[in-house]
């Protein structure tokens, strides 16, 4: 008789928000999930291993994956959520600050990734999931660090998932909304700050002030997570919630024109 194993999954930035949700539809799905957050947790998810891990550095990712390596023996399903906001102008942030925030939001899954990669293509099996944002696809005026390291994912994960295709691994991309968290609140602001933005800052606070208490919440992102990870034909993206489904039809069918004034018109910019 064959014993079926559980299947493994490691999900970054698992101590709140749509990693913690994440983590635990997992868990609730029959999967052993270890999470992982910067800093220890003192409350741990239920049925979910918490351990420490720092995305931008090297060595913390390459300790993180061997010890879950050694102790399941195989990661099944990767989900890349740790991830960083920057609100502000776009001239208002140093390279410095940008720089750091790519190194979170892009060069972490990569290294992540790196450091996966190798077990699954050695199994001949594995889905890597990257919590991507509909950010991803449209502009973002005032988060236009944080839309470039979202675009930057996206050409990076459907580049890669061609190449392992072949090892039977697969990428898919996340994509929500809005969506109800501490993710926006705790958002970086610009390290150089100009006055003649401070009134167009001060009105994307207030929109999202305004739009994060009906906000879709993290549990939506999670069954999409969930949905991806056992799809027997993978998609690249997967949008999640009504909103996100809403923007990327919007993307690919809107007139540039039409679509560049509604965004405008949604951002409460001057025609």
């Amino acid at each position: 008789m064959t014993i079926q194993r559980k299947k493994i999954a490691l999900v970054t930035g698992a101590s709140a928000g749509i990693g913690l949700a994440s983590a635990q539809t997992l868990a609730a799905s029959g999967y052993t999930v270890y999470g992982t957050s910067r800093r220890s947790v003192v409350n741990a998810p239920k049925n979910v291993r918490m351990l420490v891990c720092d995305v931008t550095d090297d060595e913390s990712v390459g300790a993180l994956v061997a010890k879950v390596l050694a102790e399941a023996g195989q990661i099944d399903v990767l989900v890349n959520n740790a991830g960083l906001g920057l609100t502000g102008g776009a001239e208002e942030s140093s390279i410095r600050q940008a720089q750091a925030l790519f190194d979170v939001n892009l060069f972490g899954v990569m290294r992540m990734t790196n450091a996966v990669l190798p077990s699954m293509r050695a199994r001949r099996q594995g889905r890597i999931l990257n919590i991507s944002s509909v950010l991803g696809l449209i502009p973002a005026p005032y988060s236009a660090h944080y839309a470039a390291t979202k675009h930057a994912l996206e050409g990076y994960s459907e580049s890669l998932d061609h190449e392992v295709r072949a090892f039977n691994v697969r990428i898919s991309l996340i994509e929500p909304g809005y969506i109800r968290s501490t993710f926006d609140q705790n958002a970086v602001e610009a390290d150089s700050q100009i006055a003649v933005y401070d009134q167009a800052r001060a009105g994307v606070r207030a929109l999202l002030d305004e739009v994060m208490p009906t906000a879709e919440l993290p549990e939506v992102v999670a069954a999409v997570v969930r949905a991806a990870a056992v799809d027997p034909q993978p998609r690249l993206r997967y949008p999640a919630g009504k909103l996100a489904k809403q923007i990327s039809l919007l993307r690919r069918f809107a007139p540039a024109k039409a679509f560049d004034k509604s965004l405008r018109k949604q951002m409460r910019l001057p025609a």
